[in-house]
């Protein structure tokens, strides 16, 4: 399928490794032109050598210096905007809420939430100039459930809901659409170390916190960055061009975290 997408001007943040990799790759294959950034030196280096074609820039999306630069670099080799994939976020501490070191609960909220605020004021001007923009924020199935032990991711990802509600309001006279993609259990080292964390903060073994998680879900397998980064493809697409304000499960089925 031709998603008539060859040019589009695509900025995807922590786009090093994991969905964001996937997602840059994904967009890159069908044709777009596509800057990344990442805090990881050593993963930009590798996508330097196995996609050289994708340009890149180190940021830390809670500075906003740093986001200035970015914007300066990313709009330099794409020459304009026509879509923002928000997805850098940090996993943040693991335990119970009196428990949360308040320097661990703002730096998951500075990256996870703030980061995106500080993206996408910057990209609107830009989105506005073109004829098929989009932003896509992602947030996860912890923004939309209670998630015991995680309070601090799961208030940054509602927060990301409702920010992305206010973006498709706010932003559609101009024809930006606005997204939000809910992942479930992505498979990768993040999730293995989130259930290690609460393996431990619960006394029970690893196999056995993955099977709670998997407790409260349809299709128990964890979910390929390559099919977060399919959705986010096409929302961006002209085909996506009458989605706006949603959140996209993409969790076989998520009833419930433990």
């Amino acid at each position: 399928m031709d998603l008539d997408i060859k040019g589009l001007r695509v900025l995807v943040t922590a786009g090093a490794s994991g969905i964001g990799r996937a997602t840059a790759r994904a967009f890159a294959a069908e044709g777009a032109s596509v800057h990344i950034c990442d805090v990881d030196r050593d993963a930009l280096a590798a996508m330097a050598q196995s996609d050289p074609a994708i340009t890149r820039s180190v940021c830390d999306v809670s500075d906003r210096t740093a986001v200035a630069r970015l914007f300066e670099e990313a709009l330099a080799v794409l020459g304009g905007l026509d879509c923002l994939v928000n997805n850098a976020g940090v996993a943040g501490p693991t335990g119970r809420v009196d428990e949360i070191d308040p320097v661990d609960w703002d730096q998951c909220i500075a990256v996870d939430l703030t980061g995106q605020f500080n993206c996408t004021r910057l990209a609107v001007a830009h989105l506005k100039q073109s004829g098929n923009a989009s932003i896509v924020n992602l947030s996860s199935q912890a923004g939309k459930h209670g998630f015991p032990l995680r309070s601090p991711y799961g208030a940054a990802k509602w927060g990301v809901i409702g920010f992305t509600k206010a973006l498709a309001a706010e932003l559609g006279e101009f024809g930006i659409r606005a997204n939000a993609i809910c992942p479930g259990l992505v498979e990768g080292p993040r999730i293995q170390s989130v259930i290690a964390n609460k393996a431990r903060s619960f006394n029970i073994s690893h196999e056995e916190m993955t099977e709670r998680l998997f407790g409260g879900v349809s299709i128990k397998r964890f979910v390929d960055p390559g099919d977060i980064a399919r959705h986010i493809v096409f929302l961006a697409s002209p085909f996506g061009r009458t989605t706006s304000g949603q959140e996209i499960s993409v969790c076989g089925d998520t009833r419930m975290l433990a």
